[in-house]
This record gives structure tokens, sequence and C-alpha cells, in this order.
């Protein structure tokens, strides 16, 4: 795709540096505009989910949430969605893994679930991939090609049993589903003088019950790169004071969906470091949490 002339298309001003770049299934280009903007154009595979995603990062800018405001609507080009979005630039990475750190980051997650709650805009299905537990596939893994083709015999047995019991434990469940962030993890987020400035990631919205929502984010908060899991009394401090925020207790079943949630995208990770042959980061955290993570589920 050229960069350059769609934003002279769409933006009506042309790049005249890039200061930031990354290619992978999707890629983003940071670029500096000759009229002086900055802005992230975002490419990614047209799954149909990106018209949703942005509009309610759009609501939630207008709101005063901090994250980046939506430059461009989508456009699809070459079946890939394209749209930009207006630098935030600045703050650093909030690190830990701890009670406190667990509280601060659930503070802002239940804000952002409370204001997506009044956004009105089709569902974004389907979840990204890390989150795709209510999948139609056949098997306990959503089909991703580029996973199915690699020697699935890689993957120990223990992270197909707990994601199999996960799996069975999220779908037995009727909650009502609502939006919220699927890929809540520190390296998407950053913070200034002691409070958040800005959060990321905005493509990977998903539809789900609350409570497996808050407990994915409960799970992966602390996530850089690699992403791991944390530690259960960080997520147990996580989904506490996400009740707190949100001026809610759950329910029995929503602490077991919840418990079930914080577990699925580590043994989606611990998968993908099996198949690629990747440090057993994540592996290793599901196999020293994930019986007592199933028990808390009653999975």
């Amino acid at each position: 795709m050229d960069i350059a002339a769609w934003c002279a298309a769409e933006l009506g001003s042309a790049p005249v540096s890039v200061f930031y770049e990354r290619e992978s299934i999707s890629s983003v280009h940071g670029v500096l505009l000759a009229d002086g903007r900055s802005v992230y154009v975002k490419v990614r595979p047209d799954d149909g989910r990106a018209h949703s995603c942005l509009a309610a990062q759009a609501f939630l800018a207008s709101r005063g949430f901090p994250c980046p405001r939506p430059a461009t609507p989508v456009t699809v080009v070459d079946g890939m969605a394209v749209h930009a979005e207006e630098a935030l630039p600045g703050g650093e990475v909030l690190p830990g893994s701890g009670a406190g750190v667990a509280r601060r980051y659930a503070v802002v997650f239940a804000r952002s679930t409370s204001l997506l709650a009044e956004v009105r805009v089709p569902p974004p299905v389907p979840a990204p991939r890390w989150a795709r537990w209510d999948h139609s596939d056949p098997g306990v893994w959503p089909a991703v090609d580029f996973l199915d083709a690699r020697d699935q015999s890689a993957v120990p047995a223990f992270v197909v049993e707990f994601a199999t019991r996960l799996r069975a434990r999220l779908l037995a469940t009727s909650l009502p589903r609502v939006l919220g962030h699927a890929d809540f993890e520190a390296q998407n987020l950053r913070w200034r003088d002691g409070e958040v400035w800005a959060v990321h990631d905005w493509d990977s919205l998903a539809w789900q019950p609350e409570a497996a929502l808050a407990g994915a984010a409960a799970g992966a908060f602390a996530n850089a790169s690699p992403p791991s899991l944390a530690p259960i009394a960080g997520s147990a401090a996580f989904i506490e004071a996400y009740q707190q925020a949100r001026g809610r207790s759950f329910s029995a079943e929503e602490w077991e969906i919840a418990w079930a949630g914080s577990l699925w995208t580590a043994v989606h990770n611990a998968r993908w470091e099996a198949l690629h042959g990747d440090p057993p980061v994540s592996l290793e955290a599901v196999r020293a949490q994930g019986e007592e993570r199933l028990r808390l589920a009653n999975a």
C-alpha cells in the first residue's frame, strides 16, 4: 500500500518523514505530515471490525478519555482496513504486577468499560485471535491459518487441556455481552506524573461478557514483551478494584468467568511460544498458575 498517496488523499497532506514503523500481519506507520501534524496510519486485514472499533475510539476521545483521536474514517484498500489517528506521544510504561499497580490499571479499565457502555455500534466480531474463545470453529483453538499450519504436536498436552476446560467454562455462561478492550496490557498504556496518559490499541475491542473482559485484563495488565501472566494475587486485586470502580459487585458466576478469562490469553500465548520455538515465558506461567486459576473458575 502507498502510505504517502493515502495520506495525501485522506488527510490532505503528504508525509515528510517517518518516525515509527512496524510491519506484521497488520502494520502501523507513524508519519509527520507536511502541514505539521503527526499521525499514525494503521493498516489491518479488513475483517469487518474496524468501523465499530474506530467509532468507539472516537466516542471515548470525545468524552475526554485518554486515547488517540481518530483523524480519518476507515477506508478499505485492497482488502485492508486503513485509518489514521492523531499521535499522542509521551508518557511511560507503568511496570509491575503487584496489588498496588493492579488497582491502578483496574480503575482505568473500569472507566473505559463504563464509557463504552454508552456506545452503540455493531458488535466487533470476531474477537481478536488471542481473545477468541467464543469462536465457532472446530476444535478448541480459533482457526488462524499461520498458526494451524505449524506442527501442533509441539504444544504441550497440559496447555491444550487447560484451554479446553477454560473454553467449556466460558461458553457455558449466558452473561450479557458488552464492549471492552481485549488487549489491555502495560505495553499499550502510557502514564505521566502518576496518571494515565494514553491507552492505545482500540482495534482490539471485543464483544464478550464483562467479567470475561475484566478477567482477561486482570491476567494480562502487566504484560510487556514477551507477555506472561500476572501473579494470582495481582489478578485478584485487579478484579476487586475493578468492581469498586464500577460501583457493583460480581456474582459468584461472574467471579468464575473472570478467573477463566484471566487465563485464556496466557494459554493462547503459551501455544504461540510452543509453535514458534520461543522462550516458554507464558508457558511456564501457565504451568505454575493454571490449576489454581481453573479451580477458581470452577472449570
